[in-house]
């Protein structure tokens, strides 16, 4: 389980458009549990493909991108409290 964050800077067409190809590449890949949080079941190979292609969209000047890995034991790191019902990342994903 990879928690994965991002803070892309919207004030140019540009900053929009970095948004939108971040955010579908973790929708690709995970589960939106916030608006630039996204939780994602991926092996080694598939973080850093994800990781790659993530480097490549956003503007290090501008935008930050932070990943934390959570690991097989993730779901005693997780806890939720509030508004959304939460999903299991290991079940069947409905499109």
């Amino acid at each position: 389980m990879v928690l994965i964050t991002y803070d892309v800077s919207t004030t140019s067409p540009e900053g929009r458009k970095r948004l939108r190809l971040v955010a579908k590449q973790c929708v690709n890949h995970g589960q939106r549990v916030q608006n630039s949080v996204f939780e994602c079941m991926l092996d080694p190979g598939q973080f850093q493909t994800l990781k790659s292609k993530l480097e490549k969209i956003i503007d290090e000047d501008e935008d930050s991108l932070r990943f934390y890995n959570l690991g097989s034991n993730w779901n005693n790191r997780i806890q939720h409290v509030g508004a959304k019902k939460t999903y299991d990342p290991e079940g069947p994903m409905i499109i």
